[in-house]
């Protein structure tokens, strides 16, 4: 049934006080989203910790970015999606892409890889299946899926055995490179070979076209990303750029390719769980004091870091969360295992929902909160390149619908914080994020709307007068040194192997026509029309192998469940690999399915390998 605003905003107060007062503070969770703008991801950062105290705040990001963003942390001492702008890509003159399907996930992106084509770029994509991005490839290296670390470490041993090492690079920036030198040397090319399934020689050429290459690019994303060792396979794809010195200058560079629509900025001002604005550890003393004073509470007041989005709902299922805000997000759909999440959620004593459509996870909900769409908010997005843009609504918000900061500044009012959300605008929000950020990794106190109304700028940007930073490290790195780090990290670990009862690799992604959980695209008639269901690309003679024919339904099992969906034949694809894009519900819901391992870095589940087995539907209802 409907109610007034005021009577859903009483009653959201109202069970937040029961369930803290019955089950601890920490009992009420709030889970963001990486398409809110910044000024609302900020506002959901706060709002968690000041107006519930809560320390268990994340968001759908933990599932896009957290390897990359971890890895670079690590190695660079900052993160950004790219370390250079867009505009560098068509001046390398080797491009490797390694599990990025851009064609398909990033279109918008590929007139940059055109002119590199153009200019004579050889390009390198590193995938199981050929995929529309690696029919522009000059070279394509289908390696089994989950071997990518494994990989970027032959093409690491190569690079060292041939002299391609940039010593002096080496020397002057790095820190690290004896131990990594002494773990590569002892790598077996036939081993590497082996466990990739990718013959030498192809992994030598790569190898040597990039160091051979003036100046390349190496750009990773969700493929290598989403896996149990995500953040070593980038790491070991950041030794291969540090080794050689291809970072810091036009054309040189590393970057991950976000995949929301502010997948970057939706992770530097603190909807992350162990996060405060500016890219501030909630763990330093000195960052809690800073951030404590621009809001004006005591560091002590602060909650201390809280856990991953997966492990949010592990806590949910085990009862120790019982309320929920979800703010920007479906993670019904997006999450792997999403069986036991829908399972977990329905345990809860409240979920509130925020969303401008009843999607799957609206739909188990108490109460859901209809909120503008992004053509009626203002704000800021910040994009791959780390350029902050200033996005203006381009039309009225409909009767009865509130934008996300306004309902959090309600809740906070009739929690008693009003002091502290006294926002009347999203500039307002922003103009705080700036002061918050001030001195942070990533700093944006010298962007303003008015400067933004006539430009993107690039962070950091730490004063007025600052130009941006278009590109990263030209002179130093984000370490307190000014030096980059190589990892020694193994390139194989443990993870779900095939055996005779699921004999297949199930891996999982994007298509071109629709878009992350599919709460948008699914109801966007034009874009149903070109891709209605979910298909299982699947080789004609693994398909034949188990009597599949083009266009059956196609029951997919694994060791968490099932789900059917439609076979679509493809040459292209390894003969022991499936793929099934991820953005549909119900039967056809493939992250019922997948596996829920979390990398011990990042905690980024394995969405990218799982065994699976295969067989035709005869008869629905008896499958």
């Amino acid at each position: 049934m409907r109610v007034s605003w005021e009577e859903a905003l009483s009653l959201i107060v109202e069970r937040i006080i029961s369930i803290q007062k019955e089950d601890g503070v920490d009992a009420f969770a709030v889970y963001g989203g990486g398409s809110l703008t910044n000024e609302e991801a900020y506002l959901l950062g706060k709002f968690a910790r000041v107006a519930l105290k809560t320390r268990h705040i994340d968001y759908n990001g933990r599932f896009c970015m957290s390897a990359a963003a971890a890895a670079m942390n690590d190695a660079f001492g900052l993160d950004r999606g790219l370390t250079n702008p867009l505009s560098d890509i068509p001046l390398a003159q080797t491009i490797i892409l390694a599990g990025t399907n851009i064609a398909e996930c990033q279109p918008t992106l590929m007139p940059y890889f055109y002119e590199a084509k153009k200019n004579g770029a050889f390009i390198i994509v590193v995938d199981p299946r050929e995929t529309k991005t690696a029919a522009l490839a000059d070279l394509h290296l289908p390696l089994k899926p989950g071997t990518d670390a494994a990989l970027a470490v032959g093409i690491g041993k190569v690079l060292l055995d041939e002299g391609f090492i940039d010593e002096t690079f080496v020397r002057e920036r790095t820190v690290g490179f004896t131990e990594w030198k002494q773990h590569i040397e002892a790598v077996k090319m036939d081993e590497i070979a082996r466990v990739t399934d990718v013959p030498a020689e192809k992994i030598r050429l790569a190898a040597r076209k990039y160091g051979e290459a003036a100046d390349a690019i190496v750009l990773t994303a969700r493929g290598l990303e989403q896996q149990a060792d995500g953040y070593a396979a980038v790491r070991h794809w950041m030794n291969v750029v540090l080794a050689t010195g291809k970072i810091g200058r036009p054309g040189s560079g590393f970057g991950s390719i976000t995949g929301q629509g502010n997948g970057q900025g939706g992770r530097e001002h603190g909807q992350k769980a162990d996060q405060l604005p500016g890219y501030r550890s909630i763990e330093h003393p000195e960052h809690r004091r800073y951030i404590a004073n621009i809001w004006g509470i005591s560091p002590d007041e602060l909650p201390r870091k809280g856990v991953s989005a997966y492990e949010m709902m592990q806590k949910i299922g085990a009862g120790e969360i019982t309320g929920l805000l979800v703010m920007g997000s479906n993670p019904v759909v997006s999450s792997p295992n999403a069986a036991f999440v829908a399972k977990a959620l329905q345990k809860l004593k409240f979920l509130v929902v925020a969303d401008m459509f009843l999607s799957e996870t609206a739909e188990l909900a108490d109460l859901v909160l209809p909120v503008s769409s992004y053509l009626e908010d203002e704000g800021t997005v910040t994009n791959v390149e780390g350029r902050v843009c200033f996005r203006p609504a381009a039309r009225k918000r409909p009767g009865g619908v509130k934008h996300d900061w306004e309902i959090l500044c309600a809740i906070a009012h009739k929690l008693g914080k009003g002091r502290c959300f006294s926002f009347t605008s999203a500039e307002e929000i922003f103009n705080e994020l700036r002061l918050a950020s001030r001195g942070g990794k990533a700093d944006y106190y010298g962007v303003t709307y008015e400067r933004l109304r006539r430009e993107r700028v690039y962070w950091p940007c730490p004063d007025p007068h600052h130009p941006g930073t278009p590109r990263l490290f030209t002179e130093r790195f984000a370490h307190p040194d000014g030096k980059a780090r190589f990892a020694v990290l193994p390139f194989w670990m443990d993870k779900e192997e095939t055996d005779e009862r699921y004999p297949l690799y199930l891996t999982t992604g994007r298509v071109l026509a629709h878009y992350l959980s599919g709460t948008q695209t699914r109801r966007s008639p034009a874009l149903a029309a070109r891709q209605p269901e979910a298909t299982v690309e699947i080789h004609p003679r693994t398909a034949k192998r188990y009597g599949i024919g083009p266009g059956m339904l196609v029951r997919i099992e694994t060791r968490r469940g099932a789900a059917v969906v439609r076979s679509r034949y493809n040459d292209q694809i390894r003969e022991d690999t499936i793929f099934v894009p991820f953005h549909w519900s119900g039967l056809q819901q493939i992250n019922n399915v997948t596996s829920d391992e979390l990398d011990p870095h990042c905690r980024m589940p394995a969405f990218k390998r799982c065994a699976a087995r295969v067989r035709p539907v005869v008869d629905l209802g008896r499958n």
